[in-house]
């Protein structure tokens, strides 16, 4: 098997980068999200701990994904890679895992396609990102 290693620098900035993509999403679709997950505005609360867990979380996301790019082998961490591997990520883990849950909880497809569409950005910027970085 060949692996290309880990590109730490590279993990930090996708997380980063990804932190930053959920809060502009976040701000721009703030209030159709709370609709869809039946959230009163008034009732909406920013803990730090909230933001610190996304941050953590991102952080494993973006290490597991380099994890999965570094082992396309050596020579083959490329931004194109990087992002079809955070489309594929995306596809088979997170969407799939975001739409089961929420039928579940028993949440319309509007707040999954929010959700969803958040976490294809997450996948593909963090792949183009640690892609994009190499090894």
């Amino acid at each position: 098997m060949d692996f290309a290693g880990l590109n730490y620098l590279a993990i930090l900035v996708a997380a980063i980068a990804a932190f930053i993509f959920g809060s502009v999403y976040y701000g721009t679709l703030g209030k159709p999200w709370m609709k869809a997950a039946r959230i009163k505005p008034e009732e909406a609360k920013m803990a730090p701990s909230l933001l610190i867990t996304s941050f953590v979380a991102e952080l494993i996301m973006a290490w597991v994904l380099a994890g999965v790019i570094g082992h396309l082998g050596a020579g083959q961490v490329t931004l194109w890679n990087g992002v079809v591997s955070g489309a594929f990520v995306w596809l088979g883990f997170m969407a799939t895992t975001t739409a089961v849950n929420q039928r579940y909880e028993g949440f319309g497809w509007n707040l999954t396609l929010i959700d969803a569409g958040h976490w294809l950005g997450v996948a593909v910027v963090m792949g183009g990102i640690i892609g994009w970085f190499g090894v």
